[in-house]
């Protein structure tokens, strides 16, 4: 099942009214003429003049924003002098596939920056990787996203847009041979879609593209960058089967030590920025909670794990298996008396967070502390905003911050309440808060969380376009 979101639509085709000047003048009146001509001539003279100020006053006093279209621009727009282009992005994750389709300008007013019109999302579950058996199934998945997205652009512009897809962690864990047959199936799609294709446009992206796609989708998003670079936040992205984090260092020491393979140079405008960018393959919120849970390969039919409540029974497909997942003990529901649930101080069965945390901790080691990133703004996207949500610690829809204390406290509350609608709240949560803590970060630094900032998805797939509309496919 898919869901569709189309975004901030601005529409260009309306027209500057006509300006008419009816004259009564006598036709042997040509002095007179000249003269009402001259003082016309004066008036809009003048009038052009103050409109000008006017305009220069604005742009300076609100000055172009890195991603949006501003008053001149949508003049210009409206006078036919802006060029549109498009590119989709198809987002191949590990447990759902989502299509992007970008439509950008360049700003007249603003030394050619790139401006970001409107965007169109659609996305689908399960991930290209729950078709390792069947690539033809996988394939059609995508073709559906695409073609929802081909139908919002201009039939004429089809065959200038470019079309590419990207798959992450999901298939980096699939045995190679499975995840080429999936994408050999797709180019045969895309070399027909009708949008502007490579060899390049399709393909399995490393986490490092990965960190940096999504560190610029967020401060391009938050306006920091354009010569702001000093101002940009910290990217921390949770996918399913990786975790990427990136940010700009101040501090020499941090780049003294951090692994070289760490740090990466990116250009950025006329110069170039040391940024700091690793992704942690294994460590994203569904591959992290397989080794926690399943902690070594089981022939049983049923697993049983201190993560899991004890009144809990429930069943996970990952990477192509099916786990039956239980509690660490049986738990007899008669046991509880009638009401007993509902009292405050009830002794209800909890999942074991103590050793929960242990088994975290297992998972969750060779990690590169950053000592900086405590006093660095931090974003951080997918998992972390979904999590967060479910337990209701932020507003679904405008985000929120939060302390790495909190999703602990969060942690061992789900721990602790039985609940069959979230079997893994306990898991995942401690997860979370240890990855965070791992990361070098305080119980009291505060993380702000969002799925879309300015009406704009917080995807790396938004960095993605931006690259290709600069350096092609």
């Amino acid at each position: 099942m898919s869901s569709k979101v189309r975004l901030r639509k601005r529409t260009y085709d309306e027209t500057l009214p006509d300006m008419k000047l009816n004259s009564t003048l006598p036709k042997n009146n040509t002095p007179l003429k000249v003269y009402i001509l001259i003082k016309w001539m004066s008036i809009l003279l003048v009038g052009s003049l103050s409109l000008f100020s006017l305009l220069v006053i604005y742009h300076n006093v609100f000055p172009s924003r890195s991603h949006g279209t501003n008053f001149l621009d949508d003049i210009s727009a409206r006078l036919g002098f802006q060029e549109h282009k498009y590119i989709v992005v198809v987002d191949a994750g590990s447990t759902g596939s989502r299509c992007l389709a970008f439509k950008f300008h360049k700003s007249l007013t603003s030394d050619g920056t790139i401006k970001l019109d409107e965007q169109f999302f659609v996305q689908t579950k399960p991930g290209l990787s729950s078709y390792a058996d069947d690539p033809v199934a996988g394939a059609a998945s995508i073709k559906k996203l695409v073609e929802e997205a081909k139908a919002v652009i201009e039939e004429s512009k089809w065959g200038e847009t470019p079309l590419v897809l990207k798959a992450t962690a999901g298939l980096r864990l699939l045995p190679e041979e499975k995840a080429n047959l999936i994408l050999e199936e797709i180019k045969k799609y895309f070399t027909v879609s009708g949008f502007v294709v490579s060899d390049a446009s399709v393909s399995i992206m490393d986490g490092l593209s990965e960190g940096l796609f999504s560190w610029f989708t967020i401060n391009f998003l938050l306006d920091r960058l354009d010569g702001r670079e000093a101002e940009t936040v910290a990217a921390l992205d949770l996918g399913g089967g990786s975790t990427q984090i990136t940010f700009l260092p101040r501090k020499q020491h941090t780049l003294e030590k951090a692994p070289k393979h760490h740090v990466h140079d990116v250009i950025m405008g006329d110069g170039k920025l040391g940024i700091y960018s690793h992704s942690y393959l294994g460590l994203g919120l569904m591959a992290a909670r397989k080794d926690i849970l399943i902690s070594s390969p089981q022939n049983d039919s049923e697993i049983r794990s201190p993560c899991i409540n004890p009144t809990v029974k429930t069943i996970w497909h990952y990477g192509g298996a099916t786990y039956t997942l239980k509690g660490p003990y049986d738990f007899n529901f008669d046991s509880i008396e009638d009401g007993e649930w509902l009292k405050k101080d009830a002794k209800l069965p909890s999942a074991n967070y103590e050793e929960c945390l242990q088994r975290v901790a297992n998972v969750v080691q060779e990690i590169h502390l950053l000592d900086e990133l405590e006093s660095v703004d931090i974003t951080a996207i997918s998992y972390y905003f979904d999590r967060a949500t479910e337990q209701g610690l932020i507003d679904p829809f405008k985000g929120g911050s939060l302390t790495v204390q909190s999703f602990f406290q969060a942690a061992r509350k789900a721990c602790e309440t039985p609940n069959a609608d979230q079997p893994f709240a306990c898991v995942d949560l401690l997860f979370i808060s240890m990855l965070l803590r791992s990361f070098g970060l305080s119980p009291d630094k505060v993380i702000n969380l969002h799925k879309q900032i300015d009406g704009y998805e917080t995807s790396w797939a938004l960095g993605a376009a931006v690259h290709i509309l600069n350096n092609g496919i």
